[in-house]
């Protein structure tokens, strides 16, 4: 497991040296400058304010010393946020991320193996049709349908939440079901298709004739492996439900990293925008080596190779 992890570790730098290397200079080949909104501004001070930034050097001179410092973990100051440097603004904005991408998590994972469980123990029956047909309709319904949806009925219509924010434990929640929603409904399709083959088995049909109870059946002999499908999943679910937020948060007003990333690619922050796809790019990379290794534990036959 060692080389494994060595060897995915490894992997990752020309993976990271691409993506930052694509980033740079898709980001100056875009129309317009970070400073070009601002019309009151002197070509005197502009050029004293892009010379601060080194702006003002030859653009393989500007990617040489941004890899240079990319070395050392520096991500550089933001061109829109004085004083504040791109690894500060990600080191305050990504918790309030982190929180909504787990809850969503939990409202994705619960509601999803809850509905596939109970549709493959009840198979062609109402219980099966109902939440197999919501889930369709969750996969149908983008974030940027649902989180309007969501804010109308229960904040509008009912007042039971507030419609933006991020101040109260309830704020949390229709953000994480507008989020959580999507993924809740594949995993429900994935359990449930799993469930069924396992079932379906000849050690599920021995184990019901030495008399297993149903709950025993379902809990020790069928879901570990029933899952293995949902483990492969979660890993690219999880990073979209901690990069893909971008939507939720800014049609809720969440205060995270979503949010600044929009912004700056709106306002032409380079390194805000350059610093935050390296991080998500990073993340991503770690969570599909975590499934990696726990695909490899619920599944012996599997090896580190």
């Amino acid at each position: 497991m060692i080389r494994f992890i060595a060897r995915r570790i490894l992997e990752t730098i020309p993976v990271l040296l691409i993506i930052a290397t694509a980033t740079f200079f898709m980001m100056r080949a875009a129309p317009g400058g970070p400073f070009d909104a601002d019309k009151r501004m002197s070509k005197e001070v502009r050029a004293n304010i892009e010379k601060h930034y080194g702006l003002d050097k030859p653009l393989w001179r500007q990617y040489v010393s941004y890899l240079g410092n990319l070395v050392h973990g520096d991500l550089g100051p933001s061109f829109k946020y004085p004083n504040r440097s791109v690894n500060e603004l990600i080191a305050d904005a990504f918790p309030v991320s982190l929180e909504l991408g787990l809850w969503s998590l939990v409202v994705a994972v619960f509601f999803g193996l809850l509905a596939g469980l109970i549709a493959s123990l009840k198979q062609n029956t109402a219980l099966d049709y109902i939440p197999m047909s919501i889930a369709m309709l969750g996969i149908c319904v983008p974030t940027f349908v649902m989180g309007p949806l969501m804010i109308s009925s229960f904040a509008l219509n009912h007042d039971w939440f507030n419609a933006t924010g991020w101040f109260f434990p309830r704020d949390r929640i229709l953000p994480s079901l507008t989020l959580g929603a999507y993924y809740a409904a594949y995993i429900a399709r994935l359990s449930r298709a799993g469930m069924l083959e396992v079932l379906n088995q000849d050690f599920i049909r021995t184990a019901r004739a030495k008399g297993a109870s149903e709950s025993n059946i379902v809990v020790r002999h069928s879901l570990r492996i029933a899952l293995r499908p949902v483990v492969s999943f979660l890993g690219p679910a999880v990073a979209g439900l901690l990069t893909g937020s971008f939507i939720v948060e800014t049609i809720f007003q969440v205060p995270g990293l979503g949010r600044f990333f929009v912004t700056s690619a709106f306002n032409r922050d380079y390194t805000m925008v350059m610093g935050t796809v390296l991080f998500y790019a990073t993340l991503i990379i770690f969570l599909n080596l975590v499934v990696d290794i726990v695909q490899v534990w619920l599944n012996p036959k599997l090896r580190f190779e």
